[in-house]
């Protein structure tokens, strides 16, 4: 048995539990090997366009392309085509993600706030963040889902939400600066972590949605295959819920609030029920979900009650889902009456006899 199976011997008996087969079967055969991942079948498949065309012809091309993807991913899944045979493109579907996410960062509105400052130009919005690519740091993470360990867990600096309660917040909030990274030296991470034994490669922060146009870039410069993480608030756009979709493996997604009001009191998030709500089934149709749930003191009936319920009924009661008990007062926290205590033993109990209620079947364990 290899070390980490030695720490974590959950991670490997999880490979053979019929439910994370059921809800997470494309991933587990990308890091076994039999399947592709994303990113790979995105460069193969031919995009003609030019940087300065008309915007609404790059969405265009792009959705024509993600149609595409679609197909080709079920033609090399069922090994009816192989990549090897398609010669690379001059410029691909990942390329064209590429060229959106750089327009989009020209006046941002790769998150739900829509600031509209020019990142590339360096000015900084509601996230902190200009037009570097700042890393706080990257491991071989053990402690997350069973399934996704050792994750190959990057986190950058700087977020688009401002949780009281953020556990990361010298990362999130940027009082960390973090180093700078080219999308080559991101690349050549990627792959001194994928021959180290990372089963994928884990997007987090802060969180990832700031800097998508340079995660992209940096997947075009990976040669190897290994399963992409997007590890995020699910508080991003419409247009960066398009340019995920044909890139990401796995959808490891927060649900924080359910409902609005909670959302802007504890984490400044107007309409985050919404955005939340639309990302999740995004990530339903365009890859596979797992879907976090931090246990807030005082929010079980509130936000825990309507998010499981609305999982149940929409991702359905298959779908892989953390309750998470971890929940500690750190940062501001203190402002927020509730926040001020830890959750106990009692109530995280009365949340998994709600998930039982509503019917969930696949919770991490």
């Amino acid at each position: 048995m290899s070390l980490w199976g030695s720490i974590r011997p959950d991670a490997l008996a999880v490979l053979n539990d019929s439910r994370v087969r059921k809800a997470l079967g494309r991933y587990l055969n990308v890091l076994e090997g039999k399947k592709t991942a994303k990113f790979l079948i995105a460069r193969k498949i031919a995009a003609d366009f030019a940087e300065n065309d008309p915007l609404d012809r790059l969405w265009s091309l792009h959705e024509e392309l993600t149609r595409k993807s679609v197909a080709l991913e079920r033609e090399v899944d069922c090994s009816h085509e192989s990549l090897a045979s398609f010669n690379d493109p001059r410029a691909s579907y990942l390329d064209l993600k590429v060229c959106l996410a750089n327009r989009i960062f020209e006046s941002c509105h790769l998150c739900i706030r829509s600031c509209g400052i020019n990142r590339a130009s360096g000015e900084r919005g509601w996230c902190k963040v200009g037009s570097g690519f700042p890393v706080s740091s990257a491991f071989q993470h053990m402690g997350e889902e069973p399934e996704l360990v050792p994750s190959g867990t990057i986190f950058t600096v700087g977020c688009n939400l401002r949780c009281l309660h953020c556990q990361n917040w010298a990362i999130s909030q940027g009082y960390e600066p973090g180093e700078t990274f080219t999308s080559k030296m991101m690349a050549d991470l990627i792959e001194r972590m994928r021959m180290a034994g990372a089963r994928n490669i884990n997007m987090v922060g802060g969180d990832p949605t700031p800097w998508l146009n340079r995660w992209l870039e940096s997947f075009c410069k990976v040669r190897n295959s290994i399963a992409t993480i997007w590890n995020s608030n699910s508080y991003y756009s419409p247009e960066t819920a398009r340019l995920l979709a044909g890139f990401v493996d796995v959808y490891l997604l927060d649900f924080k609030y359910g409902n609005n009001v909670c959302a802007e009191r504890i984490s400044s998030a107007p309409k985050y029920w919404e955005a939340c709500t639309q990302n999740h089934l995004n990530a339903k149709e365009y890859g596979e979900v797992i879907v976090r749930v931090l246990v807030l003191p005082g929010h079980s009936e509130c936000c825990v009650r309507p998010i499981l319920e609305w999982i149940a009924k929409s991702l359905g009661v298959y779908v892989r889902v953390n309750l998470m008990d971890q929940y500690r007062p750190e940062w501001r926290a203190p402002e927020i009456p509730e926040l001020r205590l830890k959750l106990t033993t009692k109530e995280f109990s009365e949340t998994l006899k709600i998930a039982k209620n509503v019917g969930l079947t696949n919770l991490v364990t």
